[in-house]
């Protein structure tokens, strides 16, 4: 029993300290009055406070407001019914669309608010305090415009004026913040432009403007500027107008420089589109400089004619978009995405617009434009990685050619050193070795051995001179049509017992049918060189691997070992005239390979891992057997 009167008083106490005060400040739900009255105001008619009965009521909602002007009239007299307020602390009222520039706001026969617009913009907002009623009064509102439009769009909302002031702002302060963040994007963009090659300008430019002004829009489209700046709201509108006059053309010449031109008419489109443009933009001019005086005929202009041709430059670019992207540019893809978005929005935009007798706000094409953004950044990024691996290969290509360069020239030099020394240099070595043999005929044994290491550094030096007699010119005697899998044959077997002397393992695969021009005996030095440079490395228990197979247009013959391999500033110095890997190397007989496939048409490729091995890979250009040799004759340096 105890336990229960615990528990109960635990109740009252949660009762009345957390759940009573809050019920006790509880406010009433929102009410949004959706059906009113509406009777129009002549063009010459009275704006006095008509009764209840005088004129013509017409019954309007929020599906049929019943915004759109007869002709000879100039605005509309609403009438609604406000139920009693006395619930609400501060009572107000918010309509959060309105068509009007001039509105008046009379609470039986007195006048709550008077407002008055000295420029043609009738987007509208309306909050006002109404104070504590006890019970139901009827509501007037006052509206006057100068275009075809007014009245009330989408009811009245009754609620705490707090919270009504909240609302009042939060509708429409998200499209003023992204707009201005999209202007000062664009105008960041059109600051950068001096920075660009002037080829690259009217593109920027256009991107740009796009930016630029449709970050304006979005801020001019929302009522806020006009409420809260209203002393600037003539100027606000002339900038909402211009906007609209720069945007489109900028647009559309994006547009057809994405597509490279290929649509004529599009290109031809897009002169009329710029010609109207400017019409429009000397149009608003008159229309402010002579105070609003031709409004009809600038309406007619700016709102009627214009957005017929946007509605069509939007359906033109989705279809184009659909077109381009069927092509494959991924770049043009992406684009069209953004495009189709923004057109496919957009159109939808104008089209509803035009159905609901222009009592519908646009706004779809605000994420349209998000959209179109979004694409525009990736596209920029993609560029930049574009451009970024481009620069890096071009760095590559550049560090590449400045090496040949390099090895080019110190090629020449010791190719004419070799050609202007060789010739003078061989015929002493060789009559120096003749009195040398003959000496050695005379000389006891004793000294022999002597004659005959001084015999075998001769033909060392008659060996060296003869590398660079090869490579100073490699001309080819005779140039045939080879077959590669015969000539790699003959080359297994002149390596073969030199293998076994070294005990490696040397394998030779090739497929058949494969043929280049070349010289046979010089196509045999070269591999023999690069077999030799294999045997050396591997050492005993190596394993060498010669196969030939056609890639493309191309003959690969690959050389590979399980040696002891080379770092990247090896692979980088080879064939550079005197560098060798070993002890006692010249480095010749590599450079004299190189010369030989060069002038082959060839290309030599080296590939290795230190401790890992090492592989040549060579290509040729593959013929068929039917063709004849090209001169090869007189290709080298």
């Amino acid at each position: 029993m105890k336990s229960v009167l615990r528990i109960s008083a635990l109740g009252a106490f949660v009762f009345l300290f957390i759940l009573a005060p809050q019920l006790a400040s509880a406010q009433p739900h929102a009410v949004t009055i959706q059906h009113w009255q509406i009777q129009y105001i002549p063009e010459k008619g009275s704006l006095d406070l008509p009764s209840s009965v005088e004129g013509d009521w017409l019954e309007a909602d929020i599906y049929d407001p019943g915004t759109t002007l007869p002709s000879e009239s100039r605005g509309v007299w609403i009438r609604l019914v406000l139920p009693p307020t006395s619930d609400w602390v501060n009572p107000g009222l918010l309509a959060d669309r309105l068509y009007a520039q001039d509105i008046a706001v009379y609470r039986g026969e007195q006048l709550l608010l008077e407002s008055t617009r000295a420029f043609a913009f009738d987007l509208n907002k309306l909050i006002l305090p109404i104070g504590a009623l006890s019970e139901s009064s009827d509501l007037y509102i006052r509206i006057l415009v100068t275009g075809e439009r007014a009245g009330l769009v989408g009811g009245i909302r009754l609620d705490d004026f707090n919270d009504l002031s909240e609302r009042f702002i939060s509708r429409d302060i998200a499209d003023v913040l992204l707009g201005t963040g999209i202007a000062f994007l664009g105008l960041i963009m059109l600051i950068c432009t001096g920075y660009l090659h002037r080829r690259q300008r009217s593109t920027w430019i256009s991107l740009s403007l796009i930016a630029l002004t449709t970050g304006l829009l979005m801020i001019f489209y929302s009522p806020l500027p006009y409420i809260y700046f209203e002393e600037y709201g003539r100027l606000l509108s002339y900038l909402f107008d211009a906007s609209m006059f720069v945007l489109f053309p900028s647009l559309i010449y994006y547009i057809d420089q994405m597509f490279e031109g290929q649509f004529r008419f599009f290109t031809k489109f897009r002169y009329f589109q710029t010609g109207y443009s400017a019409l429009g933009l000397l149009a608003l001019l008159i229309y402010a400089v002579t105070n609003g005086r031709f409004f009809e005929p600038y309406y007619l202009l700016s709102n009627r004619i214009f957005g017929v041709l946007i509605l069509f430059q939007l359906v033109l670019v989705l279809v184009l978009s659909i077109i381009h992207a069927l092509k494959g540019n991924k770049n043009a893809i992406t684009l069209s995405i953004g495009m189709f978005l923004l057109a496919i929005l957009g159109t939808a935009d104008m089209i509803i617009y035009y159905l609901s007798e222009r009592t519908y706000t646009l706004f779809l094409w605000k994420f349209g434009v998000v959209g179109l953004m979004v694409t525009l950044v990736i596209i920029l990024a993609r560029r930049i990685s574009a451009d970024y691996g481009t620069l890096v290969n071009y760095s590559k290509k550049l560090e590449l050619y400045n090496h040949r360069l390099e090895r080019t020239e110190k090629l020449k030099i010791i190719s004419d050193l070799a050609a202007s020394v060789a010739h003078e240099v061989r015929n002493p070595l060789q009559v120096t070795r003749g009195f040398l043999q003959l000496l050695s005929g005379k000389s006891d044994d004793k000294n022999k051995p002597f004659f005959d290491m001084a015999t075998n550094e001769l033909d060392r030096a008659a060996t060296i001179i003869t590398d660079f007699l090869t490579f100073a010119k490699p001309e080819m005697e005779t140039v045939s049509l080879l077959n590669l899998s015969e000539e790699i044959s003959k080359i297994e077997t002149m390596m073969t017992p030199l293998a076994a002397m070294h005990d490696t393992v040397l394998l030779f695969r090739s497929q058949t049918g494969l043929y280049c021009h070349g010289n046979s005996s010089k196509l045999k030095q070269a591999f023999i060189n690069v077999i030799k440079n294999s045997l050396e490395a591997t050492g005993s228990n190596g394993k060498i691997e010669v196969s030939a197979t056609a890639e493309n247009d191309e003959v690969v013959i690959r050389v590979k070992d399980n040696g002891e391999g080379m770092e990247e500033e090896q692979i980088a110095k080879l064939g550079v005239p005197f560098f060798s890997t070993k002890a006692k190397g010249t480095g010749l007989g590599l450079m004299v390979t190189f010369r030989i496939i060069e002038v082959m048409k060839g290309t030599i490729e080296f590939r290795s891992v230190k401790q890992q091995g090492t592989e040549a890979i060579i290509r040729f250009p593959l013929v068929t057997a039917a063709e004849e040799p090209d001169s090869l004759s007189g290709t080298g340096a």
